[in-house]
């Protein structure tokens, strides 16, 4: 049987259904990421890929082939993080993040994971976008709001206050709203839809308000929606602790303080379930433990 790496480079292949990209991730030409699962190929005596000018697809032998040694070469990895001295982590580990959380949240409290573990390479994934967490090999996803129904493993890290936020020039032009259905008449910026949904459902001493809006200037990127209400396009609804810095430098300031919004959730979602390496949930401990320590960012 080929060498570990022969058979890391057919999952990578299989799954980005692309000889080019699999070996750009493995510093490879494409002409020998062909060659190398070729000669397993040949080896094995099927063919595991069928080749056309518009995919590279798993044949039926190749998707089984696929799924048996996926979980092997998980566990290999598993059992040299096991044996070895002070459990150091090693290899890659990929991360996949909302844009905000990563840059403004998870990024900074990783830090010391990652001198903790000096031989592991974090890769983040930053997007809003929802992505094929199995295709792109990711081994851990943080998602902000309600998960989709799904047999992979979840983790709640925290729950993220809500806020309503404006700037202080579209308050000044505009007037601040009294109520949640002054919001009807004003200005509103939309984000990515974990972050900003088009209905604000507030709280106030057991009176509920259910407000629907339609947004006037959106973005698919919670970054982009809070740069547009600093600059004073209009009114956003976002988590805390992605507008915190502009909270704290005045470039925003909230609205309706005094009513409260339903937080939002933060999972850890792992793809790959119980099979998930134990880089991946050693990552995720430690953004508990970093968050559970701040109480005060907890609580917005």
């Amino acid at each position: 049987m080929k060498d570990n790496f022969a058979l890391r480079l057919y999952t990578r292949v299989a799954r980005l259904g692309s000889f080019s990209a699999a070996a750009r991730e493995c510093g490879l030409s494409q002409s020998q990421a062909s060659r190398i699962v070729a000669e397993l190929e040949a080896e094995l005596g099927v063919r595991l890929l069928s080749r056309t000018t518009r995919a590279v697809v798993p044949t039926e032998v190749g998707s089984e082939f696929l799924a048996r040694i996926e979980p092997v070469l998980m566990a290999l990895d598993e059992a040299e993080h096991s044996v070895r001295e002070g459990g150091e982590l090693r290899g890659l580990l990929r991360m996949s993040m909302p844009t905000s959380f990563g840059i403004r949240d998870a990024i900074p409290r990783l830090k010391a994971f990652a001198e903790r573990h000096p031989n592991l390479n974090i890769q983040l994934q930053l997007s809003d976008r929802r992505q094929d967490l199995v295709k792109d090999a990711v081994d851990v996803a943080i998602r902000l709001g309600r998960l989709p129904d799904s047999s992979a493993t979840a983790k709640l890290i925290a729950t993220i206050p809500r806020v309503v936020v404006a700037s202080p020039d579209y308050i000044a032009r505009c007037g601040a709203p009294e109520s949640p259905d002054d919001l009807v008449g004003h200005r509103i910026v939309g984000g990515s839809a974990a972050a900003v949904p088009t209905a604000w459902r507030f709280h106030l001493d057991g009176q509920e308000r259910l407000v629907k809006l339609e947004p006037h200037f959106s973005t698919d990127e919670n970054e982009g929606a809070i740069a547009a209400a600093a600059a004073g396009f209009g009114i956003t609804s976002t988590s805390g602790w992605a507008c915190r810095r502009e909270l704290e430098n005045g470039e925003l300031i909230r609205v309706l303080p005094e009513w409260t919004l339903a937080g939002i959730p933060v999972h850890a979602y792992f793809p790959m379930g119980k099979s998930t390496r134990a880089a991946a949930r050693a990552a995720i401990d430690h953004l508990v433990a970093a968050f559970q320590s701040e109480p005060s960012i907890a609580e917005g």
